[in-house]
């Protein structure tokens, strides 16, 4: 899977009554997790003896799990619930009918967008597990890393933006529609402080 080294294939499934034994989930969690997950199965085990990569500080390994959705519209909230249990840093593959997404947890969840299955691919890069898991945070998350920043620095900075940005398009359509002239000045005016934070947050990046 994901053009990953044979060595690590295991095609294990993980039975869901398994996770919930476990981890002791109520009622309520097992029928939300039902309602969108058919099959979870562990595809590949990433560790050193397995790809000659040493391990890491913080990553000694990591899963790659598929994923078989019941529906295209999933919660996300099942799949936070899946990595926050499952002690191990996850690389999931969500699979509907003939596509699929990459999806990770990270501080959030990190989604790619859906595409054929078979056009995903991982590449392993990094002399250590920790810059292999580091980079692939990056490539699912099409994150652009700005001088200075770590990695959760980066993901912070991307979401303040993206909440701006969603912000002044919300209000910039309010504008257009408002015919009231003194509601449709006081929201440009909105318009225009939200940019300039906008512009401040993105200024501060670059120095």
């Amino acid at each position: 899977m994901l053009g990953l080294p044979k060595s690590t294939e295991m095609r294990k499934r993980l039975p869901k009554k398994t996770v919930y034994a476990k981890f002791q989930m109520n009622t309520a969690t097992k029928e939300k997790i039902d309602a969108d997950i058919s099959r979870i199965t562990i595809a590949n085990e990433i560790t050193p003896s397995k790809i000659n990569i040493s391990a890491g500080e913080k990553v000694s390994s990591f899963f790659v799990l598929s994923v078989t959705l019941k529906r295209k519209d999933f919660d996300e909230k099942n799949i936070i619930t899946l990595s926050k249990l499952i002690p191990q840093k996850i690389l999931f593959v969500l699979e509907y009918e003939n596509e699929s997404k990459l999806a990770i947890f990270h501080t959030k969840l990190i989604q790619t967008d859906w595409k054929p299955t078979e056009q995903y691919s991982i590449e392993l890069r990094g002399l250590s597990l920790d810059t292999v898991w580091e980079n692939i945070v990056i490539d699912v998350g099409g994150l652009s890393m700005e001088q200075g920043n770590t990695l959760d620095e980066q993901i912070e900075v991307n979401e303040k933006r993206q909440k701006l940005e969603k912000e002044i398009a919300k209000l910039e359509k309010q504008a257009w529609a408002e015919k009231q002239p003194k509601k449709k000045f006081e929201l440009a005016n909105k318009v225009k402080e939200l940019k300039k934070a906008l512009n401040t947050l993105t200024i501060t990046e670059e120095n």
